[in-house]
């Protein structure tokens, strides 16, 4: 990744209705992001490429899988942090073991 930004991905394994699309499906590998990263709405739709860097709590000491995943942003996570993903569980799946729960990652769109 290029100009890769640091952040956390954790999961949810809720998925409709979303803030963007209601009822709509959109598929298996989305998130949701916080405010910031939301603003106002003008994110849904994105698409980002995640990768997993490291772990984000002793947990899990090496939870990170080879290959990146890319997600597109469905939703509002009002008690994510800045440079936070919510990831379906599909998404966090493909880039690092859900046990988990919480990773290091680096992100662009």
């Amino acid at each position: 990744m290029a100009y890769a930004v640091p952040g956390i991905a954790t999961f949810s394994t809720s998925s409709l209705p979303t803030a963007c699309y209601g009822f709509q499906n959109q598929g298996t590998l989305f998130a949701a992001v916080g405010p910031d990263l939301y603003d106002n709405g003008t994110a849904c739709g994105r698409r980002y490429r995640i990768r997993c860097t490291g772990p984000a709590n002793q947990n899990v000491p090496q939870p990170c899988r080879n290959g990146e995943v890319v997600v597109t942003i469905v939703d509002l996570c009002v008690t994510c942090q800045l440079d936070q993903f919510d990831l379906s569980e599909e998404a966090f799946s493909r880039i690092a073991d859900p046990n988990a729960a919480r990773i290091r990652i680096e992100y662009d769109e």
